[in-house]
């Protein structure tokens, strides 16, 4: 909250939990929405009508009604309660004792078992044969890191082989979620990242795993205010150079990276694999806006540019100096085999809610871009 900082972590005390939960659902103006990264990415794609969804994970009566009627769920994923998220939400100047916050943002905790364990993830590869998914969404990782190592160990194991049925020339897209264990990060990144096609995170997640793989500004603590754009394009480039295609020849896959902050978004892709990529980073910047503000038209007034107008691709050689152009606002520029599209977000100065926004926006995203299947068999 100090920082304005989104974060999520597991609650490990049951009865604790409950206790709260129990509060937080009598408390008055108490709302429910759906939740978890994957429900709200296939709620967000399920807006489309012309897309079927198929949503594999722990969905109790309550969740089930309020999803879109148009998503698909198998019946061996229903189960008799839900699980519930509890959100913390804040605005900027409100204050938690002596913190204030400087920016609107949330924390997430839960005492999820069955999203942490990935119970789901058998029932959804055996779906995939009926469905024929033209792309796969996964996450719930970071929930996993809260059940501690004896349990993330094996089932992380059990997951690269799980999802190694998937069958090939589908991307596989990650979100990938608020994580504090250094160790548990590269295992993702060493054993899972080579299935993975493309990726979302956001100012936290991208530097924190720049410090668990040793990358570059990893002797960052955090962001100092807006996430300086040539230092959040070194770690893109180190991502797609070291666990991606854009290194040395490797059977990796991922090729794709959308990074979202607060005040701007970056797609970062290797050439020849995606397209439509400025289109893509538009429509997530544009959803950002609009569902912080809410479904009306943006207000111009309740709205201000946070992103620099004049910016470097690199704290490094060769460091080229950028600016936004009102006329094409889609920023542009390549390394080696990567190009870069940074699209400026218009901030909501009173937002209704935070959670969701950054699903909602890799959801959009990947709605924008096309995957070229023939290029990375």
């Amino acid at each position: 909250m100090e920082r304005g900082a989104a974060a999520e972590r597991f609650f490990r005390d049951k009865e604790a939990f409950q206790g709260i939960a129990g509060a937080a659902a009598e408390s008055l103006g108490a709302q429910l929405f759906v939740g978890g990264n994957a429900a709200l990415m296939g709620q967000k794609l399920a807006s489309y009508p012309s897309l079927s969804v198929l949503l594999c994970g722990p969905i109790g009566p309550k969740l089930h009604e309020l999803l879109d009627e148009r998503m698909i769920v198998p019946p061996e994923s229903l189960q008799e309660t839900d699980e519930f998220h509890l959100i913390m939400e804040f605005q900027a100047g409100e204050t938690w004792g002596s913190t204030e916050a400087p920016r609107a943002n949330r924390f997430i905790f839960s005492h999820d078992m069955s999203n942490g364990r990935m119970s789901s993830l058998e029932t959804f590869v055996a779906s995939l044969a009926g469905f024929q998914p033209e792309l796969v969404v996964l996450s719930c990782f970071h929930m996993m890191e809260g059940l501690g190592r004896d349990t993330w160990e094996g089932r992380l194991r059990e997951s690269v082989s799980i999802m190694s049925a998937v069958p090939k020339g589908t991307p596989i897209h990650l979100e990938l979620g608020s994580m504090a264990d250094k160790d548990y990060m590269n295992r993702i990144l060493l054993e899972f990242m080579p299935l993975v096609s493309s990726m979302g995170l956001n100012e936290q997640e991208l530097l924190f795993l720049s410090q668990a793989g040793r990358g570059p500004h990893a002797d960052m603590a955090s962001w100092e205010g807006v996430p300086d754009v040539g230092g959040v394009s070194d770690i893109l480039f180190w991502i797609l150079e070291r666990y991606g295609r854009s290194g040395p020849p490797s059977e990796a896959k991922l090729t794709r990276v959308h990074f979202h902050t607060l005040a701007y978004h970056v797609l970062a892709s290797v050439d020849g694999h995606w397209g439509n990529q400025r289109a893509a980073v538009m429509a997530g910047a544009r959803v950002a806006t609009s569902q912080a503000c809410g479904p009306q038209a943006v207000d111009v007034s309740k709205v201000e540019l946070r992103a620099p107008l004049e910016f470097h691709s690199s704290y490094f050689e060769p460091r080229e100096t950028l600016s936004l152009n009102p006329s094409e606002p889609v920023a542009v520029w390549r390394r080696g085999n990567v190009t870069f599209c940074l699209a400026p977000v218009l901030v909501c100065l009173e937002p209704l809610r935070t959670v969701g926004l950054g699903d909602a926006i890799s959801a959009e995203g990947l709605m924008y871009s096309e995957f070229k299947a023939q290029w990375a068999l």
